[in-house]
């Protein structure tokens, strides 16, 4: 891989004061706290992704849905979930960080406890679908790019490798206590405990998150003091606006094909099916969910090691490497269901934990590369593609298993999408180059 360089801004010790203000620096920076309470919200958003999967099949035994329907309500909770991203980076210029991210906490706790008193497919739609849809979309990861892009300027790779990290941590709390919850006293319960979760997290929130460094009197880390912006009017207009100019290059394009793989492989494959795929095969779903938490185990170990080398190395040559053996590890895993969880099973879960969402610090890294201040709002539209592709993916998937009783050509259709994004993924040009084609 080829190694990076640094800008002196990176290595440098972070400046922290107003110009010409009083005060001694504080010891530890306060954009470490503003992210540590990133960490935890976003972890208490969490539970609600470890849910859909836990639902096919209770969901299908009450009320006898098909799993292409119940999947259709999860494939649209997966697509609003991207596309509200770009206009929730967008808000959150507008309005700020403490509000849009209080809103939508809200929001997926009311759509979440809908749900228990649902009757009909309609409104799982309807309740998961665009409610929680809508509400997640808003604490999509362009909330984490966000607050990185605005409180630091060094260490970004390992802060957004942190942030990314959260949500698995959320799924690894979440997914036993869900399972057992499903398992033992049904699905309401666990449903009400999502909605729960969720509004928890909202005093945080609200009390401890800082929306710029300006508002502290402070720097971002690594970087120089600089007035916090005035609020940005037309939200969804810049939204489109950059898109729009973004659409014009080729980088962009490459980035979204490659992100759409990344969801189709994780969302809107492992975490939706593969519980139910597992209990095809005859393994107890909450042993089947605690191969899913053990992948959130690995996913943070994973995350947090690709920010560091994001800060190193080449994310093209990253990003190749992540969908390579991705793919690789998915032509494997049809051979290794079981009734009971074996070391193959373990290794795949590690091997797979480990590159989950690896892919994150080196996408936003290449879209701060091209897009500069634009870039969370365009990594909220490479993120579209990304739930996009997982909604794709999650609605084929239970059709796969209603049409041919198994999921086996999901899997090997998923590892040969993987190889595609590799090869995209060395194709993005390094900025300065020679440009590709405008489209």
């Amino acid at each position: 891989m080829t190694q990076t360089t640094e800008t002196p801004a990176a290595s440098g010790p972070p400046p922290t004061r107003v110009p010409g203000g009083p005060g001694r620096a504080p010891r530890v920076h306060r954009a470490w706290f503003v992210a540590a309470v990133t960490f935890v919200t976003i972890i208490g958003a969490a539970a609600f992704a470890s849910l859909p999967g836990l639902l096919i099949e209770p969901l299908h035994g009450e009320f006898h849905w098909s799993r292409g329907a119940i999947g259709f309500a999860v494939s649209v909770n997966l697509a609003l979930y991207g596309l509200t991203a770009p206009f929730a980076a967008a808000l959150m210029d507008r309005f700020g960080i403490r509000r849009v991210v209080a809103a939508a906490l809200s929001v997926i706790a009311l759509g979440s406890l809908l749900t228990v008193w649902m009757t009909a497919t309609w409104q799982l739609v309807l309740y998961w679908g665009v409610l929680v849809g809508l509400g997640s979309g808003s604490m999509a990861l362009a909330f984490a790019a966000t607050v990185t892009n605005r409180w630091f300027v060094a260490r970004r790779g390992l802060v957004t490798g942190i942030l990314t990290a959260a949500g698995a941590s959320g799924q690894l709390v979440f997914l036993p206590l869900l399972s057992w919850l499903v398992e033992h006293h049904g699905w309401r319960p666990a449903a009400v405990t999502v909605a729960l979760a969720a509004l928890a997290v909202v005093p945080f929130v609200w009390l401890l998150l800082r929306d710029h460094p300006a508002d502290t009197g402070l720097a971002p880390y690594g970087g120089e003091y600089a007035e916090k912006p005035a609020p940005v009017t037309g939200a969804a207009r810049r939204a489109v606006t950059v898109l729009l100019k973004a659409a014009r290059t080729g980088p962009f394009w490459l980035l979204a094909g490659t992100f759409a793989i990344c969801g189709a492989s994780t969302n809107g494959l492992v975490k939706t099916h593969f519980v139910p795929a597992a209990h095809d095969h005859g393994m107890p779903v909450q042993a089947a969910a605690g191969l899913l938490a053990v992948i959130g185990v690995f996913d943070v170990v994973g995350t947090i090691a690709s920010g560091w080398f994001t800060d190193r190395f080449s994310p093209r040559r990253l990003l190749a490497v992540y969908y390579a053996l991705r793919g690789v590890s998915l032509l494997f895993l049809p051979m290794l269901m079981a009734p009971s969880v074996h070391p193959p099973m373990l290794f795949f879960i590690v091997f797979y934990g480990l590159d989950w969402v690896a892919t994150v610090p080196p996408t936003i890294a290449l879209c701060r590369e091209h897009y500069g201040e634009d870039s969370a709002i365009v990594f909220g539209w490479v993120l579209a593609s990304h739930q996009v592709g997982a909604a794709v993916i999650a609605f084929a998937g239970g059709v796969a298993r209603d049409v041919f009783g198994s999921y086996d050509l999901v899997w090997y259709a998923s590892g040969a999408l993987c190889a595609a994004a590799a090869l995209m993924a060395l194709v993005i040009r390094r900025p300065g180059a020679r440009p590709l084609p405008a489209v």
